[in-house]
């Protein structure tokens, strides 16, 4: 490890300050591999081992990083992180120069979604990098034909399943295919929660007329997660007229739910008979041959070898869903960089927290989950296990209910109960929520990655 240049005698060396800015486990983990390659008044250069370090301390820890380095050489000098020489040696090359990007068939269509959207489209969430397989075959054929030509095939379209299995990543496939159609089209796609939210808003200011020429002026309306209107009659019946004037105007509609209409709690008997107008096809969870497509897939996207037999191991124990199955893939790789050792079966056991031979199993309570998102997110247990749905609250114990879903064994009710006695469909869209934040944003991904580590320890 190269040792800085200190910029006045009295200063101590980069890596023993860090040691007095965080914790033990926190400076081995990240801190420990930096190189120093320049340190002076004018500018800093640091160097780390791959890019999974750089990314997570350029997000997480550059204030801790400005701090050492100002204790080091006495200014705010500017730093730079980036890899060392053998780190960029080991990058494989570009093939080739990147492709030019076609112009957009119609900007109008994206300026719109942009505009009234409240959901990012991940570019991953294509048709083409779904793995179709026996068990969401015809929620795939159904959804491409809706991306196709809208309104001409399926209306609605009814897609339902357990979390995990693939609903989001179709509905957003059929943005995409959408809106690289030349035929101007307003699309709004939402979550069911915002539905909600901006109907409670309207009535508020009194701006319900406002509100309804949104949504019923569209030409293709996309809602997630449908079954949180359970309970909620006002918007139950705002949600039902909107449903008619966009279906006797030939409008597409395309809905996706964790369970069938006519399970879905409280939900008016109107609203479950025109959910069923159109096709309803349910994703199932997907088969081992499916597993093994989707886990080469990743691994592919990823540009990293991952071993058959290690691929093997993830399709037998990871059988739920696709989410977890892409989760246990990304802690296998990332687990891999982060010690810098070869993926074998070896390894794949220690990132998931398996003996050989064993299952997987989980691993803490949800005390410990609760404590490790507590102290991260500067929240009082208290505040996490309440009832108050304030903004500073709701992404922390969103948070904490995934975990305790990951780790735990608790039923969905029983971590409702925990966490200010909510039912087990506010878990359910608490863990989604957080699993299509984690697909969207990598550096939260990281995060939420690095929080199950600490729960576990």
């Amino acid at each position: 490890m190269t040792t800085i240049e200190i910029a006045r005698p009295d200063e101590k060396p980069l890596h023993d300050i860090l040691r007095g800015l965080v914790s033990k486990q926190q400076y081995d983990l990240w801190f420990s591999s930096i190189e120093v390659l320049a340190a002076r008044p004018d500018g800093v250069q640091l160097a780390v081992a791959n890019p999974f370090i750089r990314d997570w301390l350029s997000t997480y820890y550059a204030e801790v990083l400005r701090a050492a380095v100002r204790a080091c050489v006495g200014t705010d000098a500017p730093l730079e992180l980036t890899l060392s020489p053998q780190a960029e040696a080991d990058l494989p090359a570009l093939e080739s120069a990147p492709a030019a990007v076609a112009p957009d068939p119609a900007p109008g269509n994206r300026a719109f979604f942009a505009t009234h959207s409240d959901v990012m489209l991940n570019d991953k969430y294509t048709f083409e990098n779904f793995v179709v397989g026996p068990s969401n075959s015809l929620a795939h054929a159904a959804a491409r034909a809706v991306g196709d030509a809208p309104s001409d095939s399926y209306n609605p379209l009814f897609l339902h399943g357990r979390v995990g299995m693939g609903k989001t990543h179709l509905l957003q496939a059929i943005c995409h295919q959408a809106l690289r159609s030349r035929r101007p089209r307003n699309i709004l796609y939402l979550s069911s929660e915002t539905f909600v939210n901006q109907f409670i808003a309207a009535i508020e200011k009194g701006d319900v007329d406002r509100f309804r020429y949104k949504y019923r002026s569209v030409d293709i309306l996309l809602v997630d997660d449908i079954h949180l209107l359970a309970h909620k009659d006002r918007t139950q019946d705002e949600f039902f007229h909107t449903f008619n004037s966009l279906y006797n105007s030939g409008r597409q509609i395309v809905l996706s739910s964790d369970s069938p209409p006519q399970a879905i709690p409280a939900l008016t008997q109107r609203l479950i008979s025109r959910f069923k107008w159109g096709l309803e096809a349910e994703l199932e969870p997907p088969g081992y041959e499916t597993r093994l497509a989707i886990l080469r897939r990743k691994a592919r996207d990823r540009g990293v070898e991952v071993p058959e037999e290690v691929l093997r191991l993830l399709g037998e124990q990871v059988d739920t869903n696709i989410r977890e199955l892409e989760g246990a893939i990304t802690k296998v790789i990332g687990y891999a960089q982060l010690i810098h050792r070869p993926i074998d079966l070896d390894l794949a056991h220690q990132a998931l927290g398996m003996q050989p031979g064993g299952s997987l199993r989980p691993v803490t309570g949800v005390d410990r989950v609760i404590a490790v998102v507590c102290n991260h997110f500067g929240v009082r247990s208290g505040d996490l296990q309440g009832r108050r749905r304030t903004q500073s609250i709701a992404l922390p114990r969103q948070a904490a209910m995934y975990l305790a879903r990951q780790l735990t064994s608790m039923s969905l009710e029983e971590i409702g109960g925990c966490f200010g006695g909510r039912d087990h469909s506010t878990v359910l869209y608490a863990v989604d929520k957080i699993r299509s934040r984690m697909e969207a944003s990598r550096p939260f991904s990281l995060l939420m990655a690095d929080l199950e580590t600490r729960a576990q320890h």
